[in-house]
């Protein structure tokens, strides 16, 4: 579970009452993305971060103000000006950030939400950052089909689950702007929405080496990883401490099943690391005709050049080869496991963002994307 949230959980559930900052919307190059938090809990502990330690030392003094006073508030932080001890933004970026106090009895809907994402259920919480004083701070904690909560009006309700679905089943978190709600309403209402999707899977094909390093840096990525080889000596969960799960079976028929049962979506990446075109081809026919995010393959030049011409005979379209990553990883020079390891996170990283891989220093435009 997210820290805030775990954390979030643990202080209402023993009653504390804390104070909250979340990012609601950035431009420019800003140092966290929507959704970012910061929890500053009674005894002042900080979890979590909104921008990287710009803004922190400000945002811990309105979290204490807010649970003091019980008033949120909603802040914006860019460049510094002449003064150079003002809180503010080095990195040329702008971010506005939703200060407020949660206790238990203000968010009755969070044992809901923290027993979703525990299980591994999408969820997101849609909160008022904006608008009309009887509405800001209300909430609603929704799951691709049921909810909990009002922000107070049953259109209102209606046209934020409505945007806040299409958010959380994208993964993103963001602001929705709203219009007003209500007779004789004539402010518009702002809505974050902070999305608790199920961590993106990583499907690693091969027990090999290579995979014990690339399961380690997949769970500090985010991601839940299975490892998946037909050899049962290879395939042992000693071997991969690290992976949800290590499955004993072909890979091909693996993916099938996991595909057939839903499990699979566009932030699925799925790496094939055997280099052997029994385990190869029929695993990355199946994969390349799904729509994953990341399909990539480890092999020498050679070894690329022979699957793909397997892959044509296979029936592959030349359209589907594109959207393979073979040899799979950035080319940073590395030899040993851990080394090839990361450079395959770093494809599937950069791949994820749109972005090339190469180095920041020879890029132009923001950083961040």
């Amino acid at each position: 579970m997210d820290e805030v949230l775990a954390e979030l959980a643990r202080r209402c559930a023993d009653g504390d009452a804390v104070g909250l900052a979340t990012v609601v919307e950035t431009w420019r190059s800003a140092p966290h993305p929507a959704g970012a938090a910061m929890l500053v809990g009674p005894d002042g502990a900080v979890t979590g971060s909104v921008s990287g330690g710009c803004v922190e030392a400000a945002l811990h003094d309105a979290c204490r103000e807010a649970v003091r006073t019980g008033r949120p508030a909603l802040l914006r932080f860019g460049v510094t000006g002449a003064d150079a001890f003002a809180a503010g933004l080095t990195c040329g970026g702008t971010i506005e950030v939703y200060v407020e106090r949660v206790d238990r009895a203000g968010f009755p809907e969070l044992p809901a939400l923290a027993g979703a994402v525990r299980a591994g259920t999408a969820a997101a919480v849609l909160t008022c950052v904006q608008g009309p004083p009887g509405r800001l701070g209300r909430r609603i904690v929704a799951g691709p089909e049921g909810h909990h909560g009002s922000l107070g009006d049953p259109r209102l309700d209606g046209a934020a689950l409505a945007a806040g679905r299409r958010l959380l089943a994208a993964g993103r978190s963001g602001p929705v702007r709203l219009p007003p709600a209500g007779p004789g309403a004539a402010q518009q209402v702002k809505v974050l929405v902070r999305s608790y999707p199920p961590p993106p899977r990583l499907i690693v094909c091969g027990a090999i080496d290579v995979a014990a390093e690339l399961a380690r840096i997949g769970v500090v990525l985010g991601y839940r990883v299975t490892v998946c080889d037909a050899r049962a000596v290879f395939a042992t969960a000693r071997r991969f401490p690290q992976a949800r799960e290590v499955v004993v079976d072909w890979p091909h028929r693996y993916l099938a099943a996991e595909a057939e049962a839903g499990r699979l979506d566009g932030r699925t990446a799925v790496c094939v690391l055997t280099h052997d075109p029994k385990f190869d081809v029929p695993v990355l026919r199946l994969a390349l005709g799904l729509p994953l995010g990341f399909v990539g393959a480890m092999g020498s030049r050679r070894t690329h050049h022979d699957r793909l011409g397997r892959l044509r005979e296979a029936g592959v379209t030349e359209a589907a080869l594109a959207r393979l990553s073979s040899p799979v990883g950035l080319d940073v020079g590395g030899r040993d496991a851990a080394e090839i390891a990361v450079s395959i996170a770093a494809e599937i990283v950069a791949v994820r963002h749109g972005r090339a891989g190469g180095r920041l220093r020879d890029a132009t435009g923001s950083i961040h994307g």
